[in-house]
C-alpha cells in the first residue's frame, strides 16, 4: 500500500506542473535525442544512445513517482488550519535558544520539503520535533551538527 501524501495546495499545483512538463516536453525531446543516436548507427559502441536511454529511464521514473503521490494525495486545506499547536501546514517562528537568533518555518510535507528556503519536512527531524507542540514550548533537537535548544515564539498560518 502506497503512503499519504500530505501536501499544500501550492505543493500539489507544483507536482502537477512538473508531471505536464515531463509527459509533454521532456518525453519529446528524449525521443528526438533516442531518434538522433540511432541515426549513428551501431548502438554497441554509440554513448549517445545510451545517455539518451538512460535519461528517458529517469525521466520515466519521476512520471511513475509523481503519478503514485498524486494517486494518494491529501491537501490541506490551509483556511482551517489551527494557530493552537504545530501541523503540517503551519508557519512558525522559532527562537534559537542558544544563539537567541529567530527564524522562520514552516512544515511541509516530504514531497515539499526545502531546508534552504525555511520548508522543514514533518519527517525530518526537526520538523518531528515541532509537531504538536504550542506556542511557548521549548525542545531540543539533536541535529547532525549537534543540539539545537529551540522556543516557539509564535505559531501562524
Amino acid at each position: 500500500m502506497n503512503k499519504e501524501t500530505v501536501i499544500t495546495g501550492e505543493g500539489l499545483k507544483r507536482l502537477e506542473r512538473e508531471l505536464e512538463e515531463l509527459k509533454t516536453v521532456k518525453r519529446k525531446e528524449i525521443a528526438e535525442k533516442i531518434k538522433i543516436a540511432l541515426s549513428f548507427g551501431d548502438l554497441t559502441e554509440n554513448s549517445e544512445y545510451d545517455e539518451a536511454k538512460n535519461e528517458q529511464a529517469l525521466i520515466e521514473g519521476r512520471i511513475s513517482e509523481i503519478e503514485n503521490q498524486l494517486k494518494n494525495v491529501r491537501v490541506l486545506d490551509e483556511s482551517q488550519l489551527s494557530t493552537e499547536i504545530v501541523h503540517i501546514g503551519s508557519r512558525l517562528k522559532v527562537k534559537n535558544l542558544d544563539t537567541k537568533e529567530v527564524e522562520t518555518y514552516k512544515i511541509v510535507g516530504s514531497t515539499e520539503a526545502d531546508p534552504l528556503n525555511g520548508r522543514i519536512s514533518d519527517e525530518s527531524p526537526v520538523g518531528r520535533a515541532f509537531i504538536s507542540l504550542s506556542q511557548g514550548d521549548k525542545v531540543e533537537i539533536e541535529t547532525p551538527n549537534g543540539i539545537i535548544r529551540y522556543e516557539i515564539v509564535e505559531i501562524m498560518k
